[in-house]
């Protein structure tokens, strides 16, 4: 299922795609205490973000010079990106089973991101330039999200599911975000985020 709720993923021209195979059940006890559990995923994607923010300026060099990236650079940071997604989703109850610390696929909110592919290089250098509209529209939809989530948090406490709209909804938002990371920061493609 993808971001939209429909049965199929996004079109496989996509280096990045969104996978939804979430069952909007919820568990009342860990939606209650869902900012607590939540803790150590925090802890670790900022540990782990250290890194992978310095391993994408190398990947940025790299995919200047080389015109793509290297792929044991691309795989580190997709893998980022990955669990990055599956925080993002647990956090904001688009997503229930707490995740795996690994960033490895299998989470019923999950990224699919293609290989390595050659990378234009003028793009490349302007990208900082070329991805602020993303990046103000990624920041107006993690407001959305976090309305969003909040609402969730009374709902799922009480009715023990997440709204198919509003969980859509969300996990519009979060793909919208993940693109432009993937787009502006980890140079995982050189796709500009789409709203389709």
């Amino acid at each position: 299922m993808d971001a939209l709720g429909t049965t199929s993923t996004l079109a496989h021209d996509r280096p990045l795609r969104l996978v939804v195979t979430d069952d909007l059940a919820r568990n009342r006890l860990t939606v209650f205490f869902r900012g607590l559990l939540a803790i150590p995923h925090i802890v670790w994607l900022m540990l782990w973000g250290i890194a992978a923010y310095l391993a994408a300026i190398v990947n940025w060099f790299a995919a200047l010079i080389a015109g793509r990236s290297p792929e044991g650079l691309h795989n580190f940071l997709a893998a980022y990106l990955r669990y990055a997604t599956h925080v993002g989703a647990y956090i904001n109850l688009l997503g229930d089973p707490f995740p795996s610390f690994s960033g490895a696929s299998g989470y019923p909110v999950d990224v699919a991101i293609e290989p390595p592919a050659p990378q234009n290089r003028l793009v490349t250098f302007f990208r900082a330039l070329l991805a602020i509209p993303a990046l103000i529209v990624a920041s107006v939809l993690a407001n959305v999200l976090s309305l969003i989530a909040f609402l969730a948090w009374f709902v799922c406490l009480f009715a023990g599911r997440m709204p198919e709209g509003m969980r859509n909804l969300g996990t519009y938002c979060l793909r919208y975000s993940v693109e432009t990371y993937a787009y502006a920061f980890f140079i995982l493609t050189d796709r500009y985020p789409s709203f389709s």
